[in-house]
């Protein structure tokens, strides 16, 4: 997609090159939104530490040319996958050197891009920290944490039902519905505007108004944002601190980051952990490289070691056929916010909305992030195709 140079440009712009809190997730206005989520949605700076940047080697190389296919018979080339798929930045990370860096539409090197739900990934990281420190308890009941959801869906589910998507929740992820509850939940994250005479409320409240949905937490794998979101509030209870914090001090500082990131939150001050953060290029590489080498930064934990073996070996292979992303990755698992693709060779991914990837191969000592302002919030079969492409880089390296 050609990036429309004029959005924004003009003081002020014309209302056809204006990016508002209405249009900021719609093409084309996305590509420029995508990389200045701060100056649309209020966000709180996720602080990195400026003396200790740690430099990314660079030993370069070409995957242009190598060929792909889709599971459904789709045949392309990890340049064509680019292309096709709204491709804002691309990363990849062998050994932990930087073997390709590309940047497009408004991104830049030092720009922050939103990754959407890759932020339940990195959330789901920082738990790891609370409980090796013995701040969380991953088996308490929700209520131990956040008494306010004792008469929501929360009310008997426990923190591992929220951290592995097993709670039985009433609700529905529904992306393009503007009469849906998920529309409800935008507007009281403050996402989208308010509608006429609304009150939206807040991110919060809104959580402690879950209802339950049928069948029991934890027998089958459900994607609900939420589940994510009140995780941020848990973490917050558990650690004494807004989770922007929690995060610079348990993780961001200590990456060796170039740039703070960012996460948005509601008029209350609720980070938005479900789908918020925003992160340079870089800093995901870095984040990405941190969990490939089981949670350690220049052989420092950061993430406890045990913590990412657990999310590698403890998913739950038959919750995740129960649920409706089976088809997607067959014989996969889902834990802690991660997707696991193939346990055996440590392969396993953050995914966002919109095309935000983090993909990690242990065996094949490979980090790729990819972020991207694909026209739809969910479209499978690019999603395919970068699927594909990425597990076809990691078996060239392997």
């Amino acid at each position: 997609m050609p990036f429309e140079p004029r959005l924004m440009q003009a003081a002020p712009s014309a209302p056809e090159h204006q990016v508002t809190l209405a249009n900021w997730r719609v093409e084309p206005f996305n590509r420029w939104a995508f990389t200045h989520v701060s100056e649309i949605v209020p966000s709180a700076i996720i602080a990195h530490d400026p003396d200790a940047v740690t430099p990314l080697a660079i030993a370069a190389a070409d995957f242009n040319r190598i060929a792909c296919r889709t599971g459904d018979g789709r045949d392309s080339t990890i340049s064509g996958m680019l292309a096709e798929t709204y491709t804002d930045g691309f990363l990849v990370l062998h050994k932990g050197k930087i073997a390709t860096e590309s940047y497009a539409g408004a991104l830049t090197r030092t720009r922050p891009h939103i990754v959407f739900s890759v932020s339940k990934s990195i959330t789901g990281s920082l738990a790891g920290s609370l409980v090796e420190r013995g701040e969380l308890d991953p088996d308490a009941p929700v209520t131990q944490y956040i008494p306010e959801a004792r008469n929501s869906a929360y009310g008997n589910a426990t923190v591992r039902h929220v951290l592995d998507m097993t709670v039985a929740v009433d609700f529905a992820e529904e992306y393009l519905n503007p009469e849906s509850d998920f529309m409800r939940y935008r507007r009281a994250t403050g996402w989208n505007p308010p509608l006429p005479n609304e009150d939206p409320g807040d991110l919060r409240s809104f959580l402690t108004g879950i209802k339950r949905g049928p069948g029991e937490h934890g027998h089958r794998f459900n994607y609900l944002s939420i589940n994510s979101d009140l995780l941020g509030w848990i973490l917050e209870r558990a650690g004494g601190k807004p989770l922007p914090d929690l995060l610079s001090e348990r993780i961001w500082a200590h990456l060796g980051a170039e740039q703070p990131a960012y996460v948005t939150v509601d008029r209350l001050g609720a980070s938005r952990t479900a789908g918020g953060m925003s992160a340079s290029l870089r800093d995901l590489a870095r984040f990405g490289e941190m969990m490939r080498l089981g949670g350690r930064v220049n052989g420092k934990s950061v993430v406890p070691g045990f913590w990412v073996d657990d999310i590698l070996s403890k998913g739950d292979k038959a919750a995740w056929s129960r649920g409706d992303m089976q088809h997607f990755n067959p014989g996969g698992s889902y834990r802690s916010k991660w997707y696991i693709l193939d346990d055996a060779r440590g392969q396993f991914c953050a995914v966002g909305i919109h095309g935000q990837w983090i993909f990690i191969d242990q065996r094949a000592e490979l980090v790729i992030i990819k972020v991207s302002s694909q026209p739809l919030p969910v479209d499978e079969p690019m999603d395919r195709l970068i699927l594909a492409g990425l597990k076809a880089i990691a078996a060239e390296l392997a």
